[in-house]
């Protein structure tokens, strides 16, 4: 397998591993197993464990970005801009890991070199939302906060524990809304 391709990977399995168990609670070890290579590989091709994490996050704020300036390009689905990025939010839930690893990445302020690099990586995405979406304060607010609440929601697995809770159910069909059925197949009872 060619380098690039087994970087891709080990960053797919990173990924999974940071967001499950964050920073503090994942070794290369695991991230190798995860990635089915050895640890000494990991180090070789990363470094350090912290380096890796902040390919991971800067991969998955990329991705973000990427996707959040391809549903602005695409004005074609009738909906209001705010709606269109919201549910491209939510459609990142197929890609294992990054919600929780942004969320991970955002709890680890505290730490000097991943705080630094969450905040720069937050303080881009308002950039884009104000400067290349156009949105006001107020929108700004609305959107980052919906964001936010997805991401804690995912973290706490509550699309796992879908049909045990009534009060639980609603919640998520009210803050997912159309996207509550995507969701559920890719992160609710019984899925992988």
């Amino acid at each position: 397998m060619p380098a690039a391709q087994r970087r891709e990977l080990i960053l797919d399995a990173a990924t999974g591993v940071f967001g499950d168990r964050g920073y503090h609670g994942t070794t290369t070890d695991q991230i190798a197993k995860a990635a089915g290579i050895s640890q000494p590989y990991v180090v070789r091709l990363f470094g350090t464990k912290e380096k890796l994490f902040l390919d991971v996050l800067d991969r998955a704020l990329q991705t973000m970005l990427v996707a959040f300036r391809a549903a602005l390009a695409d004005d074609g689905s009738g909906y209001p801009l705010q709606k269109r990025l919201g549910e491209t939010f939510v459609d990142l839930v197929s890609s294992k890991g990054v919600h929780r690893t942004l969320l991970q990445a955002f709890v680890s302020g505290g730490d000097a070199e991943i705080g630094r690099f969450a905040r720069a990586g937050f303080l881009d995405v308002f950039r884009f939302l104000r400067d290349e979406a156009g949105f006001t304060d107020v929108e700004v607010d609305e959107f980052l906060a919906q964001g936010m609440l997805f991401s804690v929601l995912l973290s706490l697995e509550l699309p796992r524990t879908f049909g045990t809770d009534p009060d639980g159910d609603a919640l998520m069909r009210a803050v997912f809304g159309a996207k509550c059925a995507m969701v559920l197949d890719v992160m609710g009872p019984g899925a992988s």
